[in-house]
This record gives C-alpha cells, structure tokens and sequence, in this order.
C-alpha cells in the first residue's frame, strides 16, 4: 500500500493541510493519506493557550472524516514525549508499511538536513513528497532536490498544483476560520472556546 504521511501540530487542522495532503493523493497514486499530529514538537514550542493533544486528533478527525483516503493516526500522541519523524517511520515499517511518502512543504525541505532529527535515516526509510506554497519555489526546490539526492541519496518527488496559503498561527490570532477548515472544525474550535473564539 503506498501511503502517505502528513504531520504537524494541526493546531489546528486547515484546509492547506487538506489541499497538501490532496496533491501529494493525486500527483503520487497514494492509496491513503494518514494525519498524524504530533504530541509534542521538538523543534518549537506549543503557544500558550494552546489545544489539547486530545482536541487536536479530534479536530483531524473531523477533517478528515468524509475523505476516504484520508485518516487520523494518533500514534505520536499514544507514544507520548517528543515527537520525532524518524520514530514514527521506523514504526510504520514495523507493522509493514514500507511504501511511505513524507509529505513536507517548501521551508521543511529547504532546512532538512539541518533541523531534522536523524534525517539520514528518514531518506532511507520513505519519500520526500514536497508541496511547494508558491510558483516562484519551484527552481530553488529542484536544486535542493538534487543536492539532497547527491549527498544522502534521497528520493524526492516535487508535487505540482496550487496550494492554499494559510497558516494555523494566523487562524489562532483570529483568521477566517469558517473560510480556511472545515465546518466541523470550526464548530468544533468555537464550542469549545480554543484560541478565544
């Protein structure tokens, strides 16, 4: 089964993170795509005031819900402290899934050997799937691919298509957020009164 994988902190869950997710689907033949939101992220820390690992898996189901490719895995979460790829990878081999396409955007492959946590091994044990967020990403992009390629021998797929550029810390801060997630979400966000809403 090839599958993808998306992660973050989904706090909270937006349509970009749907649309990067659709792309990397339909550019790369996925048979699924699995939401895995971090329990606690090693490189930034979770603003205050923040959701819940609980609410935040929930807010991913609710996303994801009606896609049939698409699909909550809470296993960082279960596996509590911080949350490295490379751990979440070797753990998905473990029960198999061997067919794996990292799904990652323009500043996440930029910094990659850099920021990540054994990414030596993560070439090793999937495919870096990169959605660019602007047209004007694509030749820098192409050239980290091939340096990567070269010096770690990484196999990365560049994946076309416009994306939706939101962020999580702007609907935090009060964005549109019936305009940028789902209506579930945004019912979800506004009765439970996350981020002040």
């Amino acid at each position: 089964m090839r599958t993808g994988i998306l992660g973050g902190t989904f706090n909270p869950p937006h349509l970009g993170h749907l649309r990067a997710a659709q792309l990397a689907h339909d550019a790369l033949g996925l048979d699924r795509v699995l939401f895995i939101p971090t329990n606690i992220p090693p490189h930034k820390a979770l603003p205050e005031h923040t959701a819940t690992a609980a609410d935040r898996c929930e807010m991913v189901r609710l996303l994801t819900k009606d896609i049939p490719w698409a699909q909550l895995d809470t296993m960082e979460v279960d596996r509590g402290g911080a949350s490295y790829t490379v751990d979440t990878l070797r753990a998905l081999h473990a029960r198999g899934e061997t067919d794996l396409y990292l799904i990652v955007g323009t500043d996440m492959l930029m910094a990659f050997e850099r920021i990540w946590y054994a990414s030596d091994e993560i070439v090793q044990l999937c495919t870096l799937a990169v959605c660019a967020r602007t047209q004007d990403d694509w030749r820098r992009l192409r050239r980290k691919a091939v340096l990567l390629h070269r010096s770690m021998h990484a196999h990365v797929e560049l994946v076309q298509g416009p994306s939706i550029t939101i962020s999580s810390t702007e609907l935090r801060q009060g964005g549109a957020l019936r305009r940028y997630t789902a209506p579930a979400v945004a019912d979800y966000i506004e009765r439970n009164h996350l981020y002040g809403y």
